[in-house]
């Protein structure tokens, strides 16, 4: 018989009693639609019920339902016996998660017993099954390639080495790759700066002399804010919405080849860190995705390396894979709100991938490499290495259709057939815009922006719209397309390190690349204000009968003017002479030899902006 619901009962957590609604004393929660108590409608529970991979250090997280309500909730390992656990309540008031002091055992069957109606689960009851981390982890399965597949995924146009590092006189420091404008900026592109985030190409050597990390840049490819990394990889540099303000997000961490650990970054306007956001149960962040919804949760993917059956892919009976999760954090408090596991919903078999040759090298066959919302809330995630773009329940988890691959819900003209494909969203228009690589290995010639239209009641789908690089680009990894309204479409070519902007009309309004050598997993524009909390940065140096200023502040972009101050003693600057900012850096001549220098940033309507400090001129070598 079901237990009733809204029993009253209190959480019990191996003999340990929690009320749960001491954890949130301080929130209030509504009631469900017909004023009653109680959930409105189906719970949702994650580890969802079934799932074969969950981590060992899994919490248990219930949606749908407000914390005062959990009712009586027990929590027990096969191996590990009941657990002790504290409720943490979601920032939002719709949830709740049940956080244990120790992990699980890796292989153990986890049983949570409750009084509410959890979708999957039978009279409120579910289980799921924890996994370990294999010891060889992530691995390096892509080290062993054939050559011709290494050039497909790898490979760039052009046979020119990466540039140099950009020097300044002002910011010796700063030494970013350098930015190559293959078209200028057209008429009807859209305000804004471009973000990228420059790495070395996998198996190229670093240019002496230049760093590497989030790197905004204009349309003439000078900087306008870069912050040197010396920790780890950098990825998916963009501007996003958190708490109601602009903010600039990065994912920072250890990369192998394609595939990461690390945790998400995010700070203000000032460039001041605010946040670090981590995966949880006990993951770490991919790099491929890391999204703010308008909740201020955070959708993002996870790489989790398995032991597996790999015997209907001609693989070992005991050999290793790697689940794709994709998981929603709730950047407040951490807690898990959703997570999915590709083991438990795509079966192996649907990857196109080479399967290991080792025991110890994971076969990646899923390779997920995006997620967004859709219209109706459930879930988009893109899967490279099946070919097929997913919509996925946000309750349940349950695929509710595939487009692609071995199994396509729907039927696919071959010109419409994605492969290897990244970032796939839902456009404005209604289909389903796809960065569309074709490689590697290569199906098509060349990559593409791939717009589908879908058709769910005849489930059929069509080419929409399309669009190559006029330079014929195949990108083997890596790439996006961002909607920048009006049908202009942003595109980060990734592999080979290309950026462009199109019209509705399939015209190129404009085009860039980072130096040879180099590429950028994805690329955006966007418009931002920066407000550094540092001083402008000045160098001068005495030339004949003058004086040349070189003058840079890093983030700042409101300045248009600059104003020279010099005299003889560091208190007694006059002004010397005025120019408009030139760049990231501009060189400014002044007639004399003062002893000292400093420069005032002024906006366009002439309001002060920020004073360097006094620099001492500097006699010419």
């Amino acid at each position: 018989m079901r237990r009733p619901r809204g029993s009253g009962r209190r959480l019990l957590l191996g003999g340990v009693v929690l009320i749960a609604a001491v954890a949130v004393a301080a929130l209030a929660f509504g009631q469900s639609d017909d004023g009653a108590d109680g959930p409105a409608g189906p719970v949702y529970a994650f580890p969802s019920p079934g799932t074969p991979t969950a981590s060992p250090r899994s919490e248990v997280s219930f949606r749908g339902v407000a914390p005062d309500q959990l009712g009586e909730v027990r929590v027990a390992g096969s191996r590990s016996g009941e657990r002790q656990g504290r409720v943490v309540a979601h920032s939002d008031g719709r949830g709740a998660s049940i956080v244990f002091s120790r992990p699980w055992r890796a292989g153990e069957k986890v049983t949570v017993r409750t009084s509410l109606d959890v979708a999957g689960a039978r009279d409120g009851d579910f289980s799921f099954t924890t996994t370990g981390r294999p010891r060889e982890g992530l691995g390096s399965g892509q080290t062993n390639l054939p050559p011709n597949l290494r050039e497909q995924l790898f490979g760039q146009r052009g046979k020119a080495k990466a540039g140099p590092g950009t020097r300044f006189r002002s910011r010796p420091d700063l030494r970013p790759v350098e930015v190559e404008i293959t078209r200028p900026a057209r008429r009807g592109l859209p305000d804004g700066y471009n973000l990228i985030s420059p790495k070395t190409v996998f198996g190229a050597k670093p240019k002496p002399g230049t760093d590497f990390g989030p790197l905004m840049v204009d349309d003439e490819g000078e900087p306008v804010w870069f912050a040197p990394i010396t920790r780890g990889k950098v990825n998916d540099f963009r501007v996003q919405t958190y708490q109601g303000k602009p903010v600039l997000t990065w994912w920072q961490g250890r990369q192998v080849l394609g595939t990461g650990e690390g945790e998400m970054q995010i700070v203000d306007q000032s460039y001041r860190s605010i946040k670090r956001v981590r995966a949880g149960n006990g993951y770490s962040f991919d790099f491929h995705e890391a999204f703010i919804t308008e909740r201020d949760t955070m959708l993002g993917l996870i790489y989790s390396p398995v032991a597996w059956d790999l015997r209907k892919v001609g693989g070992p009976k005991n050999g290793r894979a790697i689940d794709a999760v994709v998981q929603e954090v709730d950047i407040a408090t951490g807690r898990v709100l959703f997570e999915w596991h590709s083991l438990q919903h795509v079966p192996i078999e649907q990857g196109y991938g080479r399967h290991p040759v080792s025991r110890t090298q994971p076969y990646d066959y899923f390779h997920v490499n995006s997620v967004r919302e859709d219209t109706d809330g459930n879930l988009i995630i893109s899967a490279r290495d099946t070919h097929t773009i997913h919509k996925i329940h946000r309750g349940t988890g349950k695929v509710m259709w595939t487009v692609g691959g071995k199994r396509s819900t729907f039927r696919m003209p071959r010109n419409a057939r994605p492969a290897w494909q990244h970032d796939v969203q839902r456009a404005p228009d209604g289909t389903l815009r796809i960065f569309d690589n074709q490689a590697a290995p290569r199906v098509r010639p060349r990559s593409r922006i791939l717009w589908l239209r879908l058709d769910e009641k005849t489930r059929r789908a069509r080419v929409a719209r399309q669009f190559e690089h006029p330079d014929d680009l195949s990108a083997g990894t890596q790439g996006n397309a961002q909607d920048l309204g009006d049908g202009i479409t942003f595109i980060g070519w990734g592999s080979q390190g290309y950026f462009s902007a199109i019209d509705k009309d399939n015209r190129l309004l404009f085009d860039a690349r980072v130096a040879r050598g180099n590429d950028t997993y994805r690329a955006y524009r966007q418009p931002w204000v920066g407000k550094p909390p540092t001083k402008p940065a000045v160098a001068a140096e005495r030339r004949g009968s003058g004086t040349t200023v070189w003058v840079s502040w890093n983030g700042a972009t409101e300045v248009a003017e600059w104003e020279v101050l010099a005299g003889d003693s560091a208190d007694g600057l006059q002004p010397a002479r005025s120019a408009p900012r030139d760049g990231f850096e501009t060189a400014i001549r002044i007639p004399g030899r003062p002893a000292f220098v400093a420069v005032r940033a002024k906006d366009a309507q002439g309001a002060e902006l920020g004073v360097s400090r006094a620099e001492r001129v500097r006699s010419a070598r």
